[in-house]
C-alpha cells in the first residue's frame, strides 16, 4: 500500500477544482487588478449611504448635545452601549479563528482567516466610537488616557472597569492589526510584482515592506505570526471578560453576577463566528471564490456555532437559576418581572434572544442544513439579531426600573439619531470591508498554495486513484501466490 499520502482521504478537499499554483494566483489576485464588478458597486454605494446617515447623526449629537438621544431618568446606558458591546463581540471571532487554527496547524483556516482578521479590525473601530460619543463632549475624550499632564492630581481612575476597557481594547486592536498585516506581506509582494502601472507598483511596493520571499523573510514572518497568535489568543478572552466587568462590578440587579466573564466570552465568539459566515458567503459570491471558501469551510464554522450556542444557552439558564436561588428579591424581580415575563415591556426582547441564540442554532445538528449556503446565511444574520437582543436585555431591562418606583422610566426606545449612529457604523464597517476586498487579497494566496499539494481536490483524487491501483496490484499478487 502507498504511504505517500499526507492527509486522510475521508476529509474533503480544502481547495476545489484542478488548481495549479498559477491558477490560484489568477483566481485571487485578478479581482484586485480589474475594475470593480456591478455587485461590488451596489454593495459599496449602499454602505456609503448608511455611512453618510451615520455621520449626520453623529453631527446632531455632537452639535446639540446628548439630549438628541432618548436617554431617560434611569436608562443612561441604552442603545449606544448595547451597540458597543455588540460590536466588540463581533470583533472577537476573527482573530480567534486565525490564531487558534494557526497554533493547532489546522489547514482549513486558509480559506477564512484573512477575511476574519479584517473583520476584527473593522469591528473594533466601530465599537470604539460608541463610548467616545457617549461622553457627550467628544473633544475631551483624551481624558480617558493616563499620561503625565498639567491637570495636577486629576488622573483617570485605575479602579474603573471603563479604564480597563481602554487598555484591553487598544492592546487587542494593536495585536490584531499586526497579525493581519504580517500575513498580508507575501501576497502584497505578489500584487506588486504583477502590477502594470507605476503607481500600483509603488503603492504595493511600500505596503509589502520590500518582501522578496527569501528563506530569512519566511522564517521571520512565520515566527512573528506564531508569537502574535500566542498573544492574541489570551487577549480574545481578556477583552470581553473586561467588558463584562463594566457590568459585573456594579451592584445593579441583573448585572452583579460572577458568571458574566465566561458568559460574555462565549457569546462574543458565538456572534463573531456568525458574522464571519455572513462575510464569507457574501465574499465567495461577489468575488467568485467558491473553490477556496468551500462548503467544508462553512460546515466547520457551523459546528463551532452549534457548540458556542449551546454554551450560551447554558449560561442563560444558569443566570436565571442564580437569580432565583440567591434569595435576593431585587435580583429575582429583575428576571421574573422584567425579562421572563412575556407581558413585561421588554419580554419580546428576552424571548427573541432565547429563540435566536438557543433554539435556532440547534438546527445545525442536521448535516444538510449545515452545508446549505442559503440557510447558513439566514441563520448567521438571525444569530446576530439574537445577540443584539441579548445585550439590549442585559442593559435596558436591568436599569429601566430601579429601587424607586417614582423614577421608573417610561418605555425606552431609541431616537432617530441613535438608530442613525448604529446604521452608520454598519455603513462604515462595510465600506472598509469592500475597500479591503477590492485592493487587498481577501484570501491568503501563499497559504492556499501551501495546502494545495496535500489537501487540494486534484491531489486527493490522484492519491485515491493510486490507492486503488495499489490495492488492485496487492490483490493480484495475493491471487498469484495462492495459485502457485
Amino acid at each position: 500500500m502507498s504511504l505517500l499520502k499526507y492527509e486522510s482521504e475521508l476529509r474533503e478537499p480544502l481547495v476545489d477544482g484542478a488548481k495549479t499554483y498559477h491558477q490560484v494566483t489568477e483566481d485571487i489576485i485578478k479581482p484586485i487588478e480589474g475594475k470593480p464588478t456591478r455587485a461590488w458597486w451596489v454593495g459599496f454605494i449602499i454602505a456609503f449611504g448608511l455611512l453618510c446617515f451615520g455621520v449626520y447623526s453623529v453631527y446632531r449629537e455632537t452639535a446639540y448635545g446628548i439630549g438628541q438621544w432618548n436617554i431617560t431618568k434611569t436608562v443612561g446606558w441604552g442603545w449606544d452601549i448595547t451597540n458597543f458591546v455588540w460590536w466588540i463581540g463581533i470583533g472577537h471571532a476573527g482573530t480567534l479563528i486565525s490564531a487558534i487554527l494557526l497554533l493547532f496547524r489546522q489547514g482549513w483556516r486558509t480559506g477564512v482567516n484573512r477575511a476574519a482578521e479584517a473583520m476584527t479590525i473593522f469591528a473594533v473601530i466601530q465599537a470604539a466610537m460608541f463610548p467616545v460619543f457617549h461622553m457627550g463632549r467628544v473633544w475631551l475624550a483624551f481624558f480617558v488616557f493616563p499620561y503625565p499632564n498639567t491637570r495636577g492630581p486629576l488622573w483617570t481612575n485605575f479602579n474603573s472597569a471603563l479604564l480597563w476597557d481602554v487598555f484591553a481594547v487598544s492592546t487587542y486592536f494593536t495585536i490584531s492589526l499586526l497579525f493581519w498585516y504580517t500575513g498580508l506581506l507575501p501576497d502584497l509582494a505578489t500584487v506588486r510584482d504583477r502590477a502594470k502601472t507605476k503607481f500600483r507598483k509603488m503603492f504595493y511596493g511600500l505596503a509589502s515592506f520590500g518582501w522578496t520571499g527569501s528563506t530569512k523573510h519566511w522564517q521571520r514572518q512565520e515566527s512573528l505570526a506564531l508569537v502574535l497568535a500566542g498573544l492574541a489568543t489570551p487577549l480574545v478572552l481578556s477583552v470581553h471578560t473586561i467588558v463584562s466587568f463594566d457590568f459585573a462590578t456594579s451592584v445593579i440587579p441583573g448585572w452583579h453576577t460572577t458568571i458574566f466573564p465566561p458568559y460574555f466570552v462565549a457569546g462574543a465568539i458565538f456572534s463573531g463566528f456568525a458574522m464571519v459566515q455572513t462575510l464569507l458567503i457574501i465574499t465567495r459570491k461577489i468575488l467568485n471564490l467558491q473553490d477556496y471558501i468551500t462548503i467544508g469551510h462553512i460546515e466547520a464554522m457551523n459546528k463551532v456555532i452549534v457548540v458556542t450556542g449551546s454554551i450560551v444557552g447554558c449560561a442563560y439558564l444558569t443566570e436565571l437559576f442564580v437569580a432565583w436561588y440567591s434569595g435576593n428579591p431585587y435580583e429575582w424581580y429583575a428576571f421574573r418581572q422584567s425579562r421572563v415575563n412575556i407581558f413585561s415591556p421588554y419580554g419580546w426582547a428576552y424571548f427573541g434572544m432565547m429563540f435566536c441564540n438557543v433554539v435556532s442554532p440547534q438546527l445545525f445538528w442536521n448535516r444538510k442544513l449545515r452545508r446549505n449556503v442559503t440557510f447558513t446565511f439566514f441563520m448567521s444574520i438571525l444569530i446576530n439579531v439574537g445577540m443584539w437582543f441579548e445585550r439590549f436585555v442585559i442593559i435596558v431591562t436591568s436599569i429601566f426600573r430601579d429601587y424607586l418606583p417614582s423614577s421608573w422610566s417610561v418605555y425606552y426606545s431609541p431616537s432617530t439619531w441613535e438608530i442613525g449612529f448604529y446604521l452608520g457604523t454598519f455603513g462604515f464597517f462595510f465600506v472598509l470591508y469592500f475597500l479591503f476586498a477590492k485592493f487587498f487579497p481577501v484570501i491568503a494566496v501563499a497559504e492556499i498554495k501551501h495546502v494545495l499539494k496535500t489537501s487540494g481536490e486534484s491531489y486527493k483524487n490522484e492519491m485515491e486513484s493510486m490507492e486503488r491501483m495499489d490495492a488492485r496490484t496487492f490483490v493480484e499478487e495475493e491471487v498469484e501466490k495462492d495459485f502457485h
